[in-house]
């Protein structure tokens, strides 16, 4: 019973700690329930429960330990960054090298060769929120 009451605890409380304790409960639990209380002590039940829990414990961190964490992308906050190589379609003229294109969910400040409006163009680099185009090239037919 302390083991189930362990293993619903891991699941309320935040943390990973309840787990291995649980499990070595669990053992235990059923061995006594399976070989029985008389071949089976008080003594003997500590003692496996602090063994199991320590044996327990070890392979968690080992098994926790060998998974490497993911860091986030060096775009995470850069939104920009993680637009280039996007293709968009122009909404207004670029003239003089400047213009805009709405992407995603923005409208954004282009620089670039001019061209007119409806032009395919590919995001090549970004400088702060304005974003560098060049032209695609039609398909090929």
């Amino acid at each position: 019973m302390l083991g189930l009451l362990l293993l619903v605890l891991e699941v309320v409380l935040p943390g990973v700690y309840l787990l291995f304790f649980g499990i070595a409960a669990l053992v235990v639990g059923m061995n006594v329930l399976l070989i029985g209380g008389e071949w089976f002590g008080w003594q003997q039940q500590v003692l496996a429960f602090v063994v199991l829990s320590g044996v327990a414990v070890f392979l968690g961190r080992k098994w926790y330990g060998a998974k490497t964490e993911t860091s986030a992308p060096d775009t995470l906050n850069r939104r920009t960054q993680r637009l280039i190589g996007r293709e968009a379609v122009l909404s207004d003229d670029i003239v003089g090298g400047r213009g805009r294109v709405g992407l995603e969910d923005s409208w954004w400040s282009v620089e670039g060769p001019d061209l007119p409006v409806g032009t395919r163009v590919r995001v090549v680099g970004a400088e702060g929120s304005v974003l560098k185009f060049e032209p695609v090239p039609p398909p090929a037919t």
